[in-house]
């Protein structure tokens, strides 16, 4: 229980890799705030989860792409419980497009997927650290993804957001030490409704599938997987580590798995 009694944002916790990783973080013994921005009843639902391991929990609907929103957010969890400990960037969004058709993506697509993933992530950042240097130990986590580092992904905008997220990790990890540690995760499949609301259930399995069949350790990711890793970095296990992104996808960048003697 290395997180008794901290406190922990998550953004985008409603469903998904946040619900997972606010559930996770509140094995560890800490208190959770779940934000939400449209999804009031998954993150209810979520709350009642999280609550159930026996921990403090409280909602917080806002839109990360707002900086008044989330100070507001911040400001929920000071309200509460006095403190900020960890930060989860985990809220995000895409557009779904061809990388070789040039025409597929507007100006305003960049415009709106930048305004979540990046400038969400540091006008989050921003909220929280004065909280977190009053404690005078903070951790956070951005959510990434392997598009960031491999250029792959639903859409060039996507990928390019997300290498966006990574730098900006490694400046911040350096401006805010020593009193807060800032790392990222960087997944790559994950067994979410991110891909069976696009893509339909029989085409997600397939996807899934195929990750089983193609990555090295021959895994489909889940939620639950890459919470893990970002508990890690939340934790106390981690308290040597900033500017760091983990790679957490079975493999994945590494290229297709080798063909095994049958």
């Amino acid at each position: 229980m290395t997180l008794k009694d901290k406190v922990s944002i998550v953004t985008g916790s409603a469903t998904g890799l946040g619900a997972a990783v606010a559930i996770k973080l509140a094995e560890r013994g800490s208190r959770v705030v779940i934000n939400y921005t449209k999804s009031e009843k998954e993150a209810k639902e979520t709350l009642e989860l999280v609550k159930s391991k026996g921990v403090d929990a409280i909602l917080a609907q806002g839109d990360v792409g707002e900086d008044a929103d989330c100070r507001r957010i911040a400001q929920t969890a000071v309200d509460k419980w006095g403190r900020i400990d960890v930060l989860v960037n985990n809220a995000g969004t895409t557009q779904f497009a061809n990388h070789a058709d040039l025409e597929a993506l507007s100006a305003d697509d960049f415009l709106w997927i930048y305004k979540v993933n990046v400038i969400g992530a540091y006008q989050m950042i921003r909220a929280c650290a004065p909280h977190m240097k009053k404690v005078g130990k903070g951790s956070v986590v951005n959510i990434s993804s392997i598009a960031g580092v491999t250029g792959v992904g639903s859409s060039v905008a996507y990928a390019a957001s997300k290498g966006a997220l990574n730098t900006m990790t490694l400046s911040l990890a350096r401006s805010l030490a020593p009193e807060i540690r800032v790392n990222a995760v960087c997944p790559g499949f994950i067994g979410t409704r991110w891909f069976s609301d696009r893509f339909g259930e029989a085409q997600y399995e397939k996807i899934r599938k195929q990750q089983e069949a193609t990555t090295p350790l021959a895994r489909a990711g889940t939620p639950e997987d890459i919470a893990v890793s970002v508990v890690f970095f939340a934790g106390e296990g981690s308290d040597h580590i900033t500017g760091e992104t983990l790679m957490t996808d079975a493999g994945m960048h590494l290229g297709f798995a080798p063909l095994k003697a049958r």
